[in-house]
């Protein structure tokens, strides 16, 4: 091994399709491999906000995303090498089945980032009303792409001993588990996915019955046999902190990419984070607004004298980058089934809950208004999932055209009000958008 080159243990736990214990048997080996003194980084494949939130509590370690379309493969390696520097291992929640990605190819699949990373799998069964098919199931997909390599199954809603020992009749790849059925591991929803890390106990219990059935040391060496990568060494290098940028935190706004504000503070901002539900507008030379659920605690934020300040600081020309529950929070009202709830009033629009989602995807676009802060031009890559509309006033102007996604209106995205920009893109931060955004926020301090 060169000394470009690192070596890092590494394991992918893959499902068969969505629904069938993936991410109770991602978040269960963690607990267990933690639990035993290993430093565990977690990652998850695909935009997924909510899931990193369990990984990061059980491993105390950010747990960062992994995914092709929004981040290149490059990057993929880059983010996965820096983010596992000091780990013994690491562990991979893969996202929906194991091929499955964008619009029926295997772009940003489970599968993808195995062959990126060079990364050994896990497949994890629901064997639930089966005995000798599942074999025929694991045939296809172990053999569907003869680059992903498959390390072995773990049988997941298993029935008893004699369904156990029909399946292990005709095994043609290593066993690393057998979970029985156990309403215990149930993890609560709501509509925009699991219940966040803290709101139930199911994935924290995960670990004892991983640690249980699984067969733990067999994992901790198929995850040894994952070849080097390569380093990337990064050419730059974290600026002084000189901007001070307030990111909203809490249970109203919680979905952020880790590597977004990794890549901030890269481009000198330090990181002010507070609650727009509890506290005060902080002294910050900008604002970031992320994602969450502001219609769970719209009572909260609209009484919250955040609300007003906000309102103020805008109208003096704070620069405010919202997203999608930012950018709810932003406009003049929420509307839900009950009531309608007075919120910022920064940009010209009003928001509605809808019964079902909106809008659910991956967006690709770029900046195409002149006069919005960034800079004509910039490519955006990210995702979009949300429960609303918004009604934005027939003058309005956008920063963003998307090629792929809905946006706001006719494929337009980012409404531009002043030094505000607010769409409901879930961007993945390119150090190029970061960087702009923080000049934002020097140019504010300096004036």
């Amino acid at each position: 091994m060169s000394e470009k080159e690192i070596h890092i243990p590494r394991i992918i736990i893959a499902g068969t399709h969505s629904g069938c214990g993936k991410t109770t048997v991602a978040t269960g080996l963690m607990g267990a491999l933690t639990a035993r003194g290993l430093k565990v980084q977690p990652f998850k494949v695909g935009p997924d906000f909510i899931d990193p939130t369990h990984h990061t509590a059980i491993c105390k370690r950010s747990s960062r995303n992994l995914d092709p379309f929004m981040m290149g493969k490059d990057e993929v390696t880059r983010t996965f090498v820096a983010a596992s520097q000091g780990a013994d291992i690491a562990v991979i929640e893969g996202v929906m089945g194991l091929h499955d990605g964008i619009d029926g190819t295997g772009i940003s699949s489970t599968a993808d980032c195995a062959k990126i990373l060079s990364c050994p799998i896990i497949l994890v069964c629901d064997v639930k009303g089966m005995s000798r098919s599942v074999h025929a199931l694991i045939r296809g997909y172990t053999g569907f792409d003869p680059a992903v390599t498959c390390s072995g199954v773990i049988y997941n809603r298993g029935g008893s001993e004699r369904h156990r020992s029909m399946i292990g009749l005709e095994e043609t790849i290593p066993s690393f588990g057998w979970i029985p059925r156990n309403d215990i591991l149930t993890v609560g929803s709501r509509h925009l996915g699991l219940a966040m890390a803290g709101e139930g106990d199911g994935l924290e219990k995960s670990s004892a019955v991983i640690e249980e059935c699984c067969n733990i040391e067999g994992i901790i060496k198929a995850a040894a046999t994952a070849p080097p990568l390569p380093v990337n060494k990064d050419e730059r290098s974290n600026e002084p902190e000189r901007v001070r940028i307030g990111v909203a935190m809490d249970r109203a706004f919680c979905f952020y990419y880790a590597e977004n504000l990794t890549r901030l503070r890269r481009a000198g901002a330090e990181l002010i984070f507070f609650s727009p539900m509890t506290d005060h507008l902080p002294d910050v030379d900008g604002l970031y607004l992320g994602g969450g659920y502001p219609e769970l605690h719209a009572e909260a934020l609209e009484e919250s004298p955040c609300r007003k300040e906000i309102k103020k600081a805008a109208e003096e020309g704070l620069p405010i980058y919202g997203e999608c529950g930012g950018l709810i929070y932003l406009s003049r009202s929420l509307e839900t089934d009950d009531k309608r709830y007075s919120f910022a009033g920064v940009v010209p629009a009003d928001a509605e809950m809808k019964s079902r989602f909106v809008a659910l995807g991956y967006i690709d676009g770029e900046v195409h208004h002149s006069s919005s802060s960034f800079q004509k031009g910039l490519s955006l890559k990210g995702h979009e999932f949300h429960y609303s509309t918004m009604h934005p006033d027939r003058d309005t102007r956008y920063a963003f055209i998307l090629k792929r996604g809905k946006g706001i209106v006719d494929q337009q995205d980012g409404i531009i009000a002043g030094e505000t920009i607010a769409g409901y893109s879930h961007i993945y931060f390119s150090d190029r958008f970061a960087e702009e955004l923080v000049a934002m926020a020097k140019k504010n301090s300096s004036e």
